[in-house]
């Protein structure tokens, strides 16, 4: 079906919701009320039962930053996204994401979030391409109905994640390269200021994983505000601008060059990984 084949629809259903750094460089996460920072998470902590997941993290990410996460298995990387999100509720400490509470946050187009599992949850669904990105539209509709202006939008994003071609084919029958693309444009369809993405090469191939982190680079380029979790280290210190290395607590938060210079690493993993390597991924999403 193609974009001017879709029914007006209503709004509603889809969440489009550092021990050391470089000499001068600070800490961020001091719950300032900058303008520019898009998110501010200050102590937060969080457990399942008795067992801690996240303990007392603080960071900030400011607007046109590219933020990676990286860390061992379980050690709360996920989770860490959705307390920033609001999609979880903090044991202590708060989050507030785009200058507002994260478990407050109502204007959800404003985020473009890929979580872990969103690939197995879009195998069910019986819908084209073209279809998932106009979704990002609906928290823009006026009085529920999609116009040609929305329709446009889609349109656009399809073309900025290289995917136009792929508009009327079912989501079920794209590369998992091609999934995560189609998400990414459903969120610049919604005209997101922020993408959050936990994991999102696991299962794509290795040429796509490539092509896509050209994407992200690309979007960062242009000012979108990036934060990732991603099990594959070497991609983290190549491609974003800062990283902060996470085992419940925050072992590291900076550049890259200063990551590649300290311990953090070692501490974190609780062994000598060496820089490039991949850690096993975590499919369970909640504590990883």
């Amino acid at each position: 079906m193609s974009l001017e084949g879709i029914p007006s629809v209503g709004v509603g259903g889809v969440e489009t919701s550092r021990e050391s750094a470089e000499a001068g460089e600070g800490r961020r996460g001091e719950g300032t009320a900058d303008a520019d920072r898009v998110v501010d998470a200050v102590d937060l902590t969080f457990g399942y039962a008795a067992a801690p997941v996240v303990e007392s993290v603080s960071f900030g990410v400011d607007r046109g930053e590219y933020v990676g996460i990286v860390g061992p298995n379980g050690s709360g990387k996920s989770t860490l996204l959705r307390l920033v999100l609001g999609l979880h509720e903090p044991d202590s400490g708060h989050a507030r994401l785009l200058g507002h509470p994260s478990l407050a946050f109502a204007e959800r187009e404003r985020v473009g979030y890929v979580a872990q599992d969103v690939t197995e949850n879009t195998k069910r669904m019986p819908i084209t391409v073209a279809e998932v990105v106009l979704m990002g539209r609906f928290p823009h509709a006026g009085f529920g109905r999609v116009t040609e202006t929305d329709r446009e939008h889609a349109r656009e994003a399809l073309r900025t994640v290289g995917i136009e071609r792929l508009a009327d084919r079912k989501i079920t029958a794209l590369s998992g390269g091609q999934r995560q693309r189609a998400y990414i444009a459903r969120a610049l369809a919604g005209e997101a200021e922020l993408l959050v993405l936990d994991e999102p090469t696991v299962g794509v191939d290795a040429e796509s994983v490539d092509a896509f982190f050209d994407l992200l680079a690309d979007l960062n380029d242009e000012g979108m505000t990036i934060l990732l979790v991603e099990h594959d280290i070497g991609a983290v210190l190549e491609r974003a601008s800062r990283v902060i290395c996470l085992n419940r607590e925050v072992y590291f938060d900076g550049s890259p060059a200063a990551f590649a210079g300290s311990d953090a690493l070692e501490r974190a993993y609780g062994t000598n990984l060496g820089l490039g390597a991949k850690t096993e991924t975590d499919s369970r999403g909640d504590g990883s």
